[in-house]
């Protein structure tokens, strides 16, 4: 009896300290996270609700990696199912007596299969990170420190069920055949050696129980609680959308995101909810290539720097208990005198020297006081922030929801609104873009010339009327810098064109009153060029009464369909395939002519991932008499970025191996004998891609345009 009150107690005590730990750590946290601004979510929770459900219980971006998908879908519903048996275990370890749970025996049952059927997903990550050695996997005692505490568990709890079962002086059940098996081993042991026994590793299981909960917000483990909440409240407006800065406001001391508290709490939120899986950095273009930005090291480091600053501001330890947990310095970015510019990589892509960098890099500091450490150099490097392409790879397999480009963009806002810092090709891009409304900085007035060189004898009797023209058309084509003044889009443009003539399109241009849409300067963070290129734009679509808007390019595309709106556009837009592939549809438009190609078909990100047009493209394609498309390994959803995105088109690319050779190798992995895109960014880097590999004349580059127009009109009328 006396026994029975000191083992409750002590179960009292140990348990509700560990408890008032675990509590005070996330409460903790929750104030770190709470420094940041607060954002306004929207009301509207169905939509919320059923991605919550797909992405947590049903584990869908896990999936995407099916092994390690199977692996956590057998250790999250295996731990759900195991509460249970801790509940029952732990209650009758201090009444004596079960759970009264219906059909106990298949009860128990069901714990031990779900206890091995861990075992084998623990024995497989640990594989993963130590057999196969994936490269987006960290090693060392942090990473490992998990498995062991799993392994641990499971094994504490068979061993308590087995001495359970000879201290009852229980018979083996094929209802419990492993604890069976084990108490077998055992059966020569006294009753009181069985006693002791059980209650040892009653108490190793609750101890390890209770550990790991003190352990998990402390940790990367935290995304058990943080990711759900992620997912849940995560933004339900169209992917990768930009916030809109109101530069109007006079209270404004600082634009963009300097330091860690200007990041918004949700922003906050991803990086507690990150579980460091190197999903992100294992498709990033930037990773892939040899740059330094990482997508998983830029949010662990970010966490680490608001753990540390939290801290300081809130003069609260983010350790408990401290000697444990504790820390030995403040997080700072050194990246020294070490050369990443060289590409070492292994293979077409390789994540190594990106990974191999940034642990170097990324390390404590002693001396050195948190509030001193900048959030733009001692944390994040220019480098970085320059090196994304805005691709939204990484955000497209983050599994918690986590969104990274928004980051960065903030990040660059501070930079170039702020500071006036942004690489010098960048800096003459936008310069040229608000003098004269293209990055080349050629005459506003030259922006219509494309029209006449198009079709310079009429042989084509191409119509391509103005606004003013053609006051009652249904179309609006908005053709863009690259439609209008880069010689190779050019082509594109005319193949549009005629596409449209001869589908019985009712289309005009605005000629030389179109400005730039204002895509590049807002993805190199020039948010005020964008907000006034963007409102004179708007303020030309009223004037001309525009209800419909057609382009040829995807980040054009993307900008006004989804963030021009936030300014006022009402307007449906469509791009040139979706448009294109409607024609074809319809029957206004016949491809007759054979075109014997085999054609790979490379997905823009600002098209597939931004907008979700994958098919409209390939129906085009398969319309197309004698073309065979082949996809490449990396396609769709998981589509490599060419390497011309956020406003990485005008800057040059000095380190590690470029991100368009890259993706053209992958491309000619699959032996075409044409690359094809829906984009003039993509089509110019992976041109240039198929001229550095020396293949531009057994291998042709086009756009789905220009394959169309081979096919409706012949080859011998282009």
């Amino acid at each position: 009896m006396i026994w029975q009150m000191i083992h409750a107690l002590l179960f009292a005590l140990i348990t509700g300290w560990a408890i008032y730990m675990f509590a005070s750590v996330v409460y903790r946290r929750y104030l770190y996270i709470r420094l940041g601004r607060s954002v306004d979510l929207d009301t509207e929770m169905k939509e919320r609700l059923g991605q919550f459900i797909i992405q947590v219980f049903g584990q869908k971006k896990l999936f995407k990696d099916r092994k390690s998908g199977i692996m956590h879908f057998i250790v999250f519903y295996g731990f759900i199912i195991l509460q249970f048996g801790a509940l029952d275990l732990i209650w009758k370890g201090l009444s004596g007596y079960n759970l009264p749970i219906p059909g106990h025996a298949g009860f128990i049952l069901m714990q031990e299969i779900t206890v091995v059927l861990i075992l084998l997903a623990i024995f497989y990550a640990a594989y993963r990170r130590y057999g196969e050695k994936l490269k987006r996997l960290k090693r060392g005692w942090k990473p490992s420190l998990v498995i062991f505490f799993i392994t641990s568990l499971m094994i504490s709890v068979l061993l308590t069920m087995a001495f359970e079962r000879l201290r009852e002086g229980l018979p083996a059940s094929g209802f419990a055949p492993i604890s069976s098996a084990i108490a077998a081993m055992f059966a020569w042991m006294p009753h009181t050696g069985t006693t002791i026994f059980y209650y040892l590793f009653w108490w190793i299981h609750l101890i390890i129980l209770l550990s790991f909960l003190v352990y998990v917000p402390q940790s990367k483990h935290f995304h058990l609680i943080t990711a759900p909440i992620n997912i849940l409240v995560r933004r339900t407006e169209p992917v990768g959308r930009l916030t809109k800065l109101d530069l109007e406001d006079e209270e404004a001391e600082e634009f963009g995101v300097g330091k860690i508290e200007d990041f918004t709490q949700k922003q906050m939120l991803d990086l507690y909810a990150c579980v460091e899986c190197g999903r992100c950095t294992n498709v990033c273009p930037a990773s892939n290539t040899g740059k330094l930005l990482s997508p998983m090291h830029m949010i662990v480091k970010l966490r680490d720097h608001l753990t540390d600053k939290g801290a300081a501001l809130t003069s609260k330890s983010p350790w408990i208990p401290a000697t444990v947990f504790g820390s030995a310095g403040v997080h700072m970015m050194e990246v020294g005198e070490e050369s990443y510019s060289q590409w070492k990589g292994e293979g077409i892509t390789d994540i190594g020297q990106t990974m191999a960098i940034q642990k170097r890099a990324w390390h404590q500091v002693k001396g050195v006081e948190a509030r001193d450490v900048e959030l733009l150099g001692g944390v994040m490097t220019e480098e970085e922030i320059w090196a994304c392409t805005t691709c939204r790879n990484c955000e497209d397999q983050c599994p918690v929801a986590n969104e990274h480009v928004d980051k960065i963009i903030d990040l660059r806002r501070h930079l170039v609104l702020m500071q006036g810092s942004v690489p010098q090709e960048g800096q003459r891009a936008m310069m040229n873009i608000e003098r004269q409304g293209n990055p080349w900085g050629i005459s506003r007035s030259d922006r219509n010339k494309w029209v006449n060189e198009v079709d310079p004898v009429g042989s084509l009797g191409l119509r391509i009327p103005t606004v003013k023209e053609n006051p009652d058309f249904e179309y609006l084509f908005f053709v863009g810098s690259m439609g209008s003044y880069d010689n190779r889009s050019r082509k594109i443009t005319r193949a549009f064109v005629r596409l449209m003539n001869e589908g019985g399109v009712s289309f005009a241009i605005l000629g030389n009153e179109e400005k730039n849409s204002g895509d590049t300067p807002r993805r190199m963070g020039n948010e005020f060029l964008f907000q006034q290129l963007c409102t004179e734009n708007i303020e030309l679509f009223q004037k001309y009464n525009v209800r419909k808007i057609v382009t040829a390019c995807p980040h054009t595309y993307n900008t006004l369909k989804n963030e021009y709106p936030d300014f006022g556009l009402e307007a449906e837009v469509l791009h040139h395939t979706e448009l294109l592939d409607q024609l074809v549809k319809e029957g206004r438009l016949t491809p007759s002519y054979e075109v014997p190609e085999a054609v790979t078909y490379h997905d823009s990100c600002y098209l597939g991932r931004y907008n979700n047009v994958y098919d409209q493209p390939r129906d085009v394609l398969r319309a197309i008499p004698g073309v065979k498309l082949t996809e490449m390994e990396r396609t769709r959803e998981n589509g490599m970025c060419c390497g011309a995105g956020g406003g990485r088109m005008w800057m040059e690319e000095d380190e590690g191996k470029r991100v368009n050779l890259a993706r053209t190798e992958q491309a000619l992995a699959v032996s075409p004998t044409m690359i094809s895109s829906a984009c003039p960014y993509c089509l110019t880097m992976l041109e240039d891609g198929t001229k550095e590999k020396e293949v531009e004349e057994s291998v042709k580059t086009r756009d789905i345009a220009e394959i169309l127009e081979l096919s409706v009109f012949g080859p011998s009328s282009i």
